[in-house]
Order: structure tokens, then C-alpha cells, then sequence
């Protein structure tokens, strides 16, 4: 079930952000997995503004987007889901979420920031429908803000899903 995020559900989006976060450790990027997760403020804004949702799995919250309107597309600011049901389709169900959100908002399609080579990323978005863009000067705005806290611009890609 997908469902609004609430300010009850902040500190379980945090915890998934940092476990959802340590694989990368495995993929050679532990400054990643270091990163601190959304303060309970950020995810407040979104929650606020009614772009942040959650997924659950057996009464549990175990996923989240959060979601940004750039360039007349919903924007996939953060997208995490906790290990323990990584492969269940949560995540993608959380983007279909936001794909049908985008819709009844008059946005055009979906974007987002992501990394190049992860399998995870953008090899994973793919396989759901997004395809490798050029960016705007508003995705490049936000490729610089990353770049800015310390991501790597050359392994970055930015995405974009049509709506079919």
C-alpha cells in the first residue's frame, strides 16, 4: 500500500535512508553510505507540500519518494526502500505512485538525478521505463547543488520517464 507520508512516519524514513544507503559500501562508495539521511525539517517540506509518499509491506513502512515539480515534471528527489524487501517492486510502485500523482497535476513526465553506473540507479530506471537525457539548465541546476555536497558530476546521469 502507498499512502501520503505523516510526521509519524519521518524517523522510519531516516532509518531506511541509512540502511537503504549502506549498499553502497559495497559498490566501492562509502562516502554515500555515510551521507546523513533527510532531516525530519526536510521531510517535513515535502510532506507539507504533498509530495512525499510511503510504501508499506505487511503494516510496515519500508519505502518512500519524495518528489519535486522542475521543469513541469515530477522530480524524484529520493526514492529508498529498506533491503529486507528490496526486489518486492516497491520501488517501482512508488514511481507508478508518482507517475499517476504527476498526471492529475498536468506534469508532463518524470525526472531525476541519478548514479551512471550503480546497479541500482540508472542500469534499474531503465529497466522501468526511464531513459538517459541531456539536462536542463533546472536538472543542471541540481547536478550542481549535488556536485556542491560532494558528488562526483561525471557519475551522474539524468532520467526522464515519458508518460505512455
Amino acid at each position: 500500500m502507498i499512502r501520503a507520508a505523516t510526521p509519524g512516519d519521518f524517523e522510519r524514513l531516516r532509518e531506511i535512508e541509512v540502511v537503504a544507503g549502506a549498499a553502497f559500501r559495497e559498490v566501492g562508495m562509502p562516502e554515500i553510505a555515510e551521507d546523513e539521511p533527510p532531516s525530519v525539517e526536510e521531510l517535513a517540506g515535502f510532506a507539507g507540500a504533498g509530495r512525499a509518499w510511503v510504501g508499506e509491506y505487511r503494516g510496515q513502512v519500508v519505502g518512500y519518494l519524495l518528489a519535486e515539480v522542475v521543469d513541469g515534471c515530477a522530480h524524484i528527489a529520493q526514492v529508498s526502500v529498506d533491503p529486507v524487501v528490496r526486489g518486492r517492486g516497491l520501488g517501482r510502485a512508488l514511481v507508478d505512485h508518482l507517475e499517476a500523482w504527476a498526471r492529475t497535476h498536468n506534469l508532463t513526465a518524470l525526472t531525476l538525478t541519478t548514479f551512471r553506473d550503480v546497479p541500482w540507479n540508472a542500469p534499474y530506471y531503465e529497466r522501468i521505463g526511464f531513459r538517459a537525457i541531456e539536462p536542463t539548465p533546472a536538472l543542471q541546476a541540481i547536478v550542481d547543488r549535488e556536485t556542491s555536497l560532494g558528488l562526483d558530476p561525471t557519475k551522474r546521469i539524468c532520467m526522464r520517464r515519458d508518460f505512455q
